[in-house]
């Protein structure tokens, strides 16, 4: 989480919830980081880094960048310590800096690359975060911007209580300051900061037959993710309790059944800093 604290931020700082990130981390990053290259680059700003699952997976795939991870959470920057602490082959190979992504306290020109993942959804100005990125980052910068489009989810067999939780969770997002469906808008955001070359890809998880096994997984995963925010929702009055038990219901109903369809579809975007 970036910028001033929110209740945009639907899913809390507990560590279920930051086991969650990780897990989900791991789940993504196939589909995620098919595209992103870092090649040339030493320098990379993460913005929004959270617990240091995506941090992780950088460090992996790009083993010639050092990382400097931002976020405004000090929870989360604990657990991110935590995290990479266990990976001590990496420890020289980043840092971690509590600060908001508006007012970031680094020199112009300081990287020479930026990864923002799962970020802007939850933050009141995504543009303002993008322009401050775009201070810090050297000319000729690639710059990888992932985001939501929560407007794209799909369960099959239909599952009214899931898709009555869905839309409230959405709701709730949006109405405290969050952009639940960012992810269509990241091409106007980044040529507004200023950004060229901008192009973006729509990334799915399109789970059937064909692959039973990851089916049934990210429907699991799913149930978590949406359960991360009932006690937000259920306190707000977004949902009843009966809501939620029957979303659960249908949740597992619908993992378990033999004709299951899971879609849901993200934005990818990448850009260059001249």
């Amino acid at each position: 989480m970036s910028e001033s604290p929110s209740p945009a931020y639907l899913h809390g700082f507990s560590p279920v919830e930051q086991a969650r990130l990780m897990k989900q981390a791991r789940l993504a990053e196939s589909t995620l980081f098919s595209r992103v290259d870092y090649t040339g680059a030493r320098r990379v700003l993460e913005v929004g880094s959270g617990v240091g699952a995506q941090t992780e997976i950088l460090l992996r795939r790009f083993p010639d960048i050092h990382v400097t991870c931002v976020d405004l959470n000090p929870l989360q920057l604990e657990a991110a310590r935590r995290n990479l602490a266990q990976m001590p082959w990496y420890r020289d190979r980043y840092e971690l800096h509590q600060a908001d992504a508006t007012n970031l306290p680094f020199e112009p020109r300081s990287f020479d690359a930026a990864f923002l993942c799962w970020v802007l959804e939850h933050v009141p100005s995504p543009q303002r975060v993008l322009n401050e990125v775009r201070r810090v980052l050297a000319p000729g910068s690639p710059v990888y911007v992932t985001e939501v489009m929560n407007s794209s989810f799909l369960l099959h067999p239909y599952s009214p209580n899931v898709w009555r939780y869905w839309m409230a969770f959405n709701d709730f997002q949006y109405d405290n300051g969050g952009d639940p469906f960012v992810g269509a808008k990241l091409g106007n955001l980044l040529l507004a900061g200023g950004y060229q070359d901008v192009r973006t890809e729509i990334k799915t998880f399109h789970f059937d037959n064909r692959e039973p096994g990851r089916r049934k997984t990210m429907i699991a995963f799913w149930e978590e993710l949406l359960l991360s925010a009932s006690d937000q929702l259920l306190d707000a009055g977004r949902v009843t309790p009966d809501v939620v038990e029957g979303m659960r219901r249908e949740m597992n109903d619908v993992q378990n059944d033999p004709n299951a369809v899971f879609f849901y579809a993200f934005v990818q975007a990448s850009a260059t800093v001249y």
